[in-house]
Order: C-alpha cells, then structure tokens, then sequence
C-alpha cells in the first residue's frame, strides 16, 4: 500500500494497525520516502515468498558468484 506523509499523519494508528499484515510505503512529492512493516513477519514467510524468484536455469555457483560481483 501506498500512502502520502500526510495522510500517514491524519491517520497514524489505521497504518499501524494495517502494517502487522502488509508493508505500507510512505511518499512524499510522489517519492517513496519510507516504509512501514511488521518487525516480527516471520523468516520463514520471507524465505518463502522468494522461493521462485530465480530461475531454475541458475546454478547455486552462478547465483552466489553474482552476488560475489556485486559487492
């Protein structure tokens, strides 16, 4: 969910309560600025929400060697 720095000061304790269940991104002039979440979402929720998001056509080697690269 997207939402301005206004409206998040209007209505603070709504998008607390929204982000225990879903990431609310705060803008302002139309750049997000920030993000509120769920500090206690769980690890293994978060591993599998990627599962998938690379392609089985990448080795274990190639991915860990890309992000070797990157640093």
């Amino acid at each position: 969910m997207f939402i301005t720095a206004t409206e998040l000061k209007s209505n603070l304790s709504k998008y607390l309560l929204l982000s225990v269940t879903e990431d609310v991104f705060i803008t302002k002039n139309g750049k997000v600025i920030s993000k509120l979440t769920n500090p206690f979402q769980s690890r293994v929720d978060i591993a599998k929400s990627l599962i998938g998001s690379i392609s089985e056509a990448v080795s274990l080697e190639e991915a860990k060697q890309e992000r070797l690269d990157r640093l």
